[in-house]
């Protein structure tokens, strides 16, 4: 009854988790609940960074809400001094910020913003990615179905994949070779065409490609690659920041990469609806001298103080540590499952962001599309939320809020073994 009343609601195609939607009306910490009262792990959802509902987030918004929210366009120390601890976790280059309400919009203005220092238009991104859904930003899904082609000034190159190799490939270096070639290519295509170089548009760890394995150094040979066609590197933050790789406050950092603009989005408030532009301050500079911009609620009080509040927890609670503590623990439990179930490959990622491919039984590396979506399922059944990515949409995606715990993860564990051994 629910799903039909949606769907006369909100439009038919819209989206749910699951065959078997879930009715959640409570969160708390690593939990969710449902309409029933049951229990479930969350170990799939970034929003809640700091945990669903963290007490610490929750006071600031109402107190601060039961003083003042207005207009970005007024004077607020709460906005200023959230700004100058945010850009202290950053390379002192990087040293002035925007705040938009969502990741789609931080996105857009970060196109805008390399067109404005660059004057060209070019963008590249992979072929299987997702960067949010204003009109810009969308030109660029590659991982979503279109009804439209793409523009002429975009170019893109191939999702890099450790696991499933190319013919007379060895490991991910011949991988990592191919897509530099095809990122050469692209440039020159760009060039050709007349657009230029702009810059590229990339995740730091490729999470929507299936978060691969990558060799040093890889990702700051793509950046050279472009700044030398004389664009701009921008860092998609929204799924590996904010600590979630375990060590590094950044996915940039942990790739050993530094970008000329950065952008976050849905992890900054736990929830709260505010995203950012983190760049230097020429590329600021020569974006604001040639757009009046402004974003009504982009640096609202109550925005801006659950900002703050996310990144108190994660030094007060040593969140970063956790994720590389908690997930290195989690990801040698599934390493253990990948020996004993055939049907599992490679086990990959980092901090508290991991998973594992499903393949086909007696198959070498053949992505098993419908024994992950029947295993993710069950796992939804046996009160676990995960979800699935990757190209092949084989990969499991293990993504919790970051104050998961090892006995999280033991529980995590035990699941798993059960509805691995129903497979």
């Amino acid at each position: 009854m629910m799903m039909a009343r949606r769907e006369r609601l909100l439009g038919p195609n819209n989206p749910t988790f699951y065959d078997d939607p879930v009715h959640f009306v409570r969160g708390e910490g690593v939990w969710l609940f449902d309409a029933d009262g049951r229990r479930y792990l969350d170990a799939y959802n970034n929003v809640p960074h700091v945990g669903h509902c963290h007490p610490a987030v929750v006071e600031a918004i109402s107190r601060q809400a039961g003083q003042l929210n207005t207009h970005s366009r007024y004077l607020h120390d709460g906005v200023l001094d959230y700004a100058e601890r945010l850009l202290g976790t950053f390379h002192r280059s990087l040293s002035t910020v925007l705040f938009t309400c969502t990741g789609s919009e931080a996105n857009d203005v970060a196109l805008r913003m390399a067109r404005s220092i660059t004057g060209k238009q070019g963008i590249i991104v992979t072929d299987f990615t997702y960067h949010g859904n204003t009109t810009a930003v969308m030109e660029l899904a590659t991982l979503l179905p279109r009804e439209d082609g793409f523009s002429s000034h975009i170019r893109t190159i191939p999702a890099p994949d450790s696991y499933h190799l190319e013919p007379g490939e060895v490991d991910e270096r011949d991988m990592a070779a191919r897509v530099l070639a095809h990122l050469d290519a692209a440039i020159a295509s760009l060039e050709d065409a007349g657009h230029g170089v702009a810059g590229i548009l990339i995740c730091p760890i490729f999470a929507n490609e299936g978060f691969p394995n990558l060799p040093p150094g890889f990702v700051d040979r793509i950046a050279k690659a472009v700044r030398r066609a004389g664009g701009v590197v921008i860092a998609d933050e929204v799924q590996p920041g904010f600590g979630r790789t375990g060590g590094a406050m950044w996915g940039h950092q942990y790739v050993g990469m530094l970008p000329d603009i950065i952008t976050m989005g849905k992890p900054m408030g736990n929830g709260h609806p505010i995203g950012g532009v983190v760049t230097t301050q020429d590329i600021m500079h020569a974006f604001r001298s040639k757009n009046l911009y402004f974003n009504t609620f982009g640096s609202n009080p109550v925005s801006c103080a659950a900002g703050m509040a996310v990144l108190d927890v994660i030094e007060n609670e040593g969140l970063l540590q956790n994720a590389a503590d908690v997930g290195a623990y989690a990801k040698e439990k599934l390493t253990q499952l990948s020996k004993k179930f055939g049907f599992l490959g490679d086990v990959r990622g980092a901090g508290l962001f991991f998973g594992v491919e499903f393949i086909a039984p007696g198959e070498t590396r053949k992505a098993d599309k419908k024994l992950a979506k029947r295993a993710v399922n069950l796992m939804r059944e046996n009160g676990v939320i995960m979800g699935l990515i990757g190209r092949k949409e084989n990969l499991f995606k293990i993504r919790p809020p970051m104050p998961f715990s090892r006995s999280n993860a033991d529980h995590l564990d035990e699941v798993m073994r059960h509805v691995f051994s129903r497979l």
